[in-house]
């Protein structure tokens, strides 16, 4: 078993502040601002980046770990809540915020879903694994179509959050997971 080192103070400086120029960067330009600039942002070279994160998907992996945890964890505290359906709607819109952070951020956790390389794709199953025993809850409890899983759901998220982004003013991807649920509820 191989010990790990923690980082220098130089090393963590680093660390720190390419993750607080990835987040502008991302914000600013979306999934695919350059690497390059974020290094040069952090005033670091491209080197360094690259040993801290050896690919895009490493650097977003890192940037959004905490949120893909937190979607988890509101999944399990939301097993509790007296209306299934209600708990369920309410997980993926705040999924989806989570997912819109930037733009481009959308197609990048659909994909990931089905790739077992990318970085995310272990943060995106717990979500997804933490969401589906939403789905079972309020399947069970009648509030849901018996036919709906949750690999449909998220894609139907995935695009209510994508298309929401093309409608005027804020609300958009909430309102699209509105008329959705609508359908999916049992008559």
């Amino acid at each position: 078993m191989t010990e790990v080192k923690p980082m220098r103070a130089d090393a963590r400086r680093n660390y720190e502040r390419l993750l607080q120029e990835a987040q502008r960067a991302f914000a600013e330009h979306g999934v695919e601002a350059s690497l390059e600039d974020i290094a040069r942002r952090a005033g670091v070279g491209i080197g360094t980046l690259y040993r801290h994160f050896p690919t895009r998907d490493a650097l977003l992996e890192s940037l959004l770990r905490a949120r893909f945890d937190a979607q988890a964890e509101r999944a399990r505290e939301l097993l509790t809540h007296p209306e299934p359906l209600n708990a369920l709607q309410t997980w993926l819109a705040g999924l989806g915020d989570t997912t819109g952070t930037f733009r481009g951020l959308v197609e990048l956790t659909a994909g990931a879903l089905s790739d077992e390389s990318s970085r995310l794709y272990a943060s995106c199953h717990a979500m997804r694994d933490a969401g589906s025993h939403l789905v079972e809850r309020a399947k069970r409890e009648g509030e849901l179509r018996e036919d709906v899983t949750t690999h449909e759901l998220l894609l139907l998220l995935h695009a209510a959050s994508w298309a929401g982004g093309h409608l005027p003013g804020p609300g958009g991807m909430q309102r699209l997971l509105a008329l959705v649920f609508e359908g999916l509820r049992v008559s």
